[in-house]
């Protein structure tokens, strides 16, 4: 028997619940590998799903958690043996598949990574979704090359703000953190922010085209918040588009892309190839301070987890928060 933080939607009106319970291997859903879970962690889609909120799992009732970081227990695939430390972030484990905030999983071996050389499970699991994203929006802009000036990161003192700060002024760039919470300006700093600017400044309707500011940016944050970056970003520019904090919703017109060859990247890190996958956490075992992804990093209990999810969905976390499965 193994411990599982499961949510479920009772029938009729009544309210959807996370509570733990008590799961056996018979219980789990079908994978060619199944997991002892060490870690897991608390994202933004987590916070929805643990707090009720419709949109995210799409089969109740269903364990939680779109991460999991831990040790291959048992393996009918051939990429896998006993002992191999994994990582997992998306596959729709945590939404249609059973998460990793839960001691064991049973899962595809196709949706594994494994853990870099050089990188333990805790820091892995403080990475996790949010981490893992910021290096994807990294990538994107990288790829597409970053001009000279200022990069953004919107929704800066979260999870994919905080650790996208850290890589960017790590890799040299000057950043400016856009955030609401100004009393974390010091928090904010210390990951590598030159400048912080209120996030009212970008949160309501504005003109389509605008003063040029941003050399690139990764938002998390969509709406338009979105739409005001593209407007401010600089000729041949590129936004990484990876969250919708503000709204689904992108109130902007075609001039951003034809007046000014603005790229929107739009980053999907559920369904990533593996190659980038292991491209993204290659560069992180490598780029990202552990010094700072401790700073940035509070760890929970399983049972404590759901207490976490309202306190995210406010903006009243920053950072990361790890869930050590196993206490």
């Amino acid at each position: 028997m193994f411990r599982a933080l499961r949510v479920e939607k009772p029938n009729g009106d009544a309210a959807i619940t996370a509570r733990l319970v008590e799961f056996d291997d018979a219980d789990l859903m079908p994978g060619d590998v199944t997991v002892d879970v060490e870690y897991s962690s608390i994202n933004f889609k987590d916070g929805l799903a643990l707090s009720g909120r419709p949109g995210v799992i799409k089969n109740y009732p269903l364990v939680a958690g779109i991460d999991l970081v831990g040790v291959v227990a048992a393996s009918e695939n051939a990429e896998w043996m006993p002992g191999d430390r994994v990582i997992l972030n998306g596959w729709g484990i945590g939404e249609k598949h059973h998460g990793g905030l839960a001691e064991r999983a049973r899962v595809s071996g196709d949706w594994l990574v494994r853990l870099p050389d050089g990188l333990d499970p805790k820091h892995a699991a403080a990475i996790g979704t949010a981490g893992y994203t910021s290096m994807l929006a990294v990538l994107a802009l990288e790829r597409h090359g970053i001009g000279d000036g200022d990069v953004l990161v919107t929704g800066a003192a979260g999870g994919v703000g905080s650790i996208s700060i850290a890589l960017l002024a790590s890799l040299g760039h000057r950043v400016v953190a856009s955030t609401g919470r100004l009393d974390e300006t010091e928090y904010l700093a210390k990951l590598g922010a030159s400048e912080v600017v209120d996030r009212a400044l970008l949160g309501l309707p504005g003109k389509p085209l605008q003063s040029q500011r941003w050399a690139a940016a990764v938002d998390s944050v969509g709406s338009h918040t979105l739409a005001n970056v593209l407007a401010q970003t600089n000729y041949g520019g590129i936004v990484a588009s990876c969250g919708l904090a503000q709204g689904a919703d992108l109130p902007t017109t075609v001039m951003p892309f034809i007046l000014r060859a603005v790229t929107l990247a739009g980053i999907n890190s559920v369904q990533a190839p593996r190659a980038l996958r292991q491209e993204a956490w290659g560069r992180l075992a490598r780029d990202l301070d552990r010094g700072l992804l401790d700073s940035l990093t509070m760890t929970v209990p399983l049972g404590d987890a759901p207490g976490i999810a309202d306190d995210i969905l406010a903006g009243r976390i920053r950072g990361r928060t790890v869930v050590d499965v196993r206490a």
